[in-house]
């Protein structure tokens, strides 16, 4: 019998995000809202690297990660390919 196992990231990194401290209104504006007040915090943030890996890993649609946009991170991921 072959048991199949889930395995989940570690997301503890995200403990030490200071978008965790600041709440999430900032990096999932309204669209068409300005994303700059979310890139002023990413840019002081201690684990921005590990948080765009992230994104780019998990192919996230909505929202600032790692300091980027959605349409940042898109143009990031067609680079590369």
């Amino acid at each position: 019998m072959h048991i199949e196992t889930i395995t989940t990231p570690d997301l503890a990194w995200q403990e030490e995000a200071l978008c965790a401290q600041t709440g999430g209104d900032f990096f999932f504006p309204e669209p068409g809202s300005s994303v700059r007040d979310a890139k002023r915090i990413c840019a002081l943030c201690p684990i921005r690297s590990a948080c765009l890996d992230f994104a780019l890993s998990n192919d996230e649609r909505f929202g600032v990660w790692g300091g980027l946009s959605e349409r940042e991170r898109l143009a990031l991921r067609r680079a590369s390919h």
